[in-house]
């Protein structure tokens, strides 16, 4: 089954051609030879981006990869300016990130309903009334329109979560994200049950909320592309909080908090002076002996969290503390 969330695509985008200006003279019954009266032509269509917050994923552009705007009218008789060519408007989500097609950053969308013109339709030409002078007064000639623009460009969804939840598969995320929230993500015990991110919102106190993003499990080397690498870790780079998942089965735990954080800090150093908390999960496994044992193999004072998504133990918690992060 192939999945609704696209977060990675590539369009080829081409605003209009301007209109040609006119190049009339003119001519009535008792006027046979009138000056020139030839309008401007209209300019070509823009390729607009739009932030549309009702999207999450860029799915439709995956079907859509050439947008092409309309081209600006020729300009008339009377000086009539011809009309503009019909803008193109493409709807993307909050988040999304335009790059050109040799990978440089062009623009982003952060708004619901902000607009930014991709590729400005070209200028329609000047009618031949412009072009008249003392020496020169029925000008025969008038102005092309000016050609389009096209170009490949790739867009790319992060998204905008308030705390992402970072962690190696199967460390329990799915099932923390829908104990807390009303999001129902796929849960089994085998790794990268988590293919896509998810979204879900916390309810807080006194009606308040929050978003938590559930992002598929890193493995290491996922900096170098491993595994589904740089696919999932932009989405990091959104999340105000991040909140560092450690099963209580797992090995070493201080080692993989340490491999966690390395594999952010490769992909983007910027990552490390996010806000982080980590919290060992599926602790309704291990005894109060063991939680213990494990606050040990962490240096002295660092701030752990145990909980479980299952019993529901520590998530009031680890609400109360992310809350308190986030603002």
């Amino acid at each position: 089954m192939q999945s609704n969330f696209v977060d990675y695509v590539k369009i080829h985008c081409e605003s209009g051609h301007g209109g040609a200006g006119s190049a009339h003279l003119h001519r009535a019954k008792y006027i046979p030879k009138g000056g020139p009266d030839g309008g401007d032509g209209g300019r070509g269509g823009h390729v607009v981006l739009r932030g549309n917050a009702n999207l999450w994923t860029l799915l439709a552009l995956k079907y859509t990869h050439h947008i092409k705007a309309g081209n600006g009218k020729a300009g008339g008789k009377q000086e009539l300016t011809g009309a503009n060519g019909t803008d193109v408007y493409v709807d993307v989500p909050v988040g999304t990130v335009i790059k050109n097609e040799d990978g440089d950053f062009v623009c982003e969308i952060t708004k619901d309903k902000e607009e930014i013109i991709l590729l400005h339709g070209g200028k329609g030409g000047q009618g031949n009334t412009h072009f008249k002078s003392p020496t020169n007064q029925t000008p025969r000639y008038a102005q092309p329109g000016m050609d389009g623009k096209e170009s490949w460009f790739v867009l790319e969804l992060k998204l905008l979560g308030d705390a992402g939840l970072v962690g190696f598969p199967n460390a329990g995320k799915s099932t923390l994200l829908a104990s807390i929230t009303e999001a129902k993500p796929k849960i089994a015990d085998y790794a990268f049950t988590t293919l896509v991110p998810n979204l879900g919102i916390v309810k807080y106190r006194d009606f308040q909320s929050f978003v938590i993003a559930d992002i598929p499990g890193i493995i290491e080397g996922a900096a170098e592309g491993k595994g589904l690498g740089h696919n999932f870790l932009r989405h990091i780079e959104r999340n105000s909080v991040l909140l560092f998942l450690i099963p209580a089965d797992a090995e070493d735990y201080y080692k993989e908090y340490q491999v966690l954080l390395n594999e952010l800090q490769e992909y983007n150093p910027e990552l490390i002076d996010k806000e982080r908390l980590v919290a060992i999960s599926k602790c309704d496994l291990i005894d109060e002996e063991l939680k213990t044992e494990i606050r040990k193999t962490f240096p002295k004072d660092f701030r752990l969290l145990f909980i479980s998504g299952v019993s529901g133990e520590g998530l009031t918690e680890l609400k109360d503390e992310l809350w308190k992060m986030l603002h």
